[in-house]
């Protein structure tokens, strides 16, 4: 992968903020479909869901694939995931759709990591924002989740053995992810 400050192709220079600006459209949606689950209007939670999913997967794919890597998209990115994830638990846990406790898991371990990085920052020992393959197959997991919980409630598919299975997994890899990311913390502060 190129650094974030390599120069933009000169071809694809007038998209050079492409991804961005889809990181940005998926963070304004994320408002958007909290007030659908909280109105109950899940066809529309489930498609904006989907769609704002999608989008993660499509700036990512655009800023490899066209050298269109920038630095301010190494923290838009996972600052939009963040709010995605974090807001569609919250919300599906207050409604009772999903089990308050993986909220809670969900939520604490982007606090711990919000919270490891600030402290990196104060002590001037600044941590490389770089997503580890762990945190990425925790996101599509938690994505992958989320969406199929939205379908349920939206189309009125079966939930059946699938859906403690899958909140397990994503239980178990959203630990897996905070102990993978608290462990390099540890490592790179020299604690």
């Amino acid at each position: 992968m190129p650094p974030y400050n390599s120069p933009v192709s000169m071809s694809y220079a007038p998209y050079h903020s492409l991804p961005n600006l889809i990181s940005l459209g998926r963070l304004v949606l994320v408002p958007a479909i909290i007030v659908m689950i909280a109105t109950e209007r899940w066809n529309e939670a489930c498609i904006l869901f989907i769609i704002a999913g999608l989008s993660d997967a499509v700036d990512g794919w655009l800023a490899k694939t066209f050298n269109l890597s920038t630095e301010l998209g190494a923290y838009l990115d996972p600052v939009a995931d963040k709010a995605l994830i974090v807001s569609i638990y919250v919300a599906l846990a207050i409604v009772a759709v999903l089990p308050a406790t993986i909220a809670i898991l969900v939520v604490a371990r982007d606090l711990m990591i919000i919270g490891a990085f600030m402290i990196s920052l104060i002590l001037r020992k600044p941590v490389k924002v770089k997503p580890l393959m762990i945190s990425k197959l925790n996101t599509a997991a938690q994505i992958s989740f989320a969406a199929m919980v939205l379908a349920v409630k939206a189309f009125g598919f079966p939930a059946g053995a699938w859906f403690d299975i899958s909140l397990y997994s994503v239980a178990a890899l959203t630990l897996a992810s905070t102990a993978a990311y608290f462990g390099q913390w540890i490592r790179h502060m020299n604690i």
